[in-house]
């Protein structure tokens, strides 16, 4: 890939996605899924070994949605095909996703397995 695709391009990517998805999926994710231009790097990132975040499932008073986050993945991205972007953007959406689902059903089993990659992570990069 030459150039990385723009925040709009990504957009109608991520919408091509979630068509895939059997709507019951998104049940009461009501305030949806947005892609950020921003990037966002973990709050334990280290400085010669960033960590950066790529999606973000988020609950609150009014509701719950997923963040994409269009610049870190531009960072981390840069460079790989469309076919290999596209398949990133999935695996992260769909990660997000189960939290989604996981939080509908009160369970925590990928919240514990994202702590267990952080705390890896959080061991190799001293």
């Amino acid at each position: 890939m030459d150039r990385f695709p723009s925040i709009d391009e990504i957009h109608n990517m991520l919408d091509e996605i979630v068509e895939t998805i059997p709507r019951e999926l998104f049940k009461d994710l009501n305030e949806g899924i947005v892609l950020l231009p921003e990037y966002k790097l973990h709050p334990e990132s280290k400085f010669k070994d960033k960590l950066y975040i790529m999606g973000e499932y988020c609950k609150s008073i009014t509701g719950r949605h997923i963040k994409i986050y269009y610049g870190s993945f531009k960072r981390v991205y840069s460079g790989v095909s469309t076919k290999v972007l596209r398949e990133k953007l999935k695996e992260t959406l769909f990660h997000e996703l189960t939290h989604h689902l996981e939080s509908l059903a009160g369970i925590r089993d990928l919240e514990m397995e994202d702590y267990r990659f952080l705390e890896k992570y959080k061991q190799n990069s001293y």
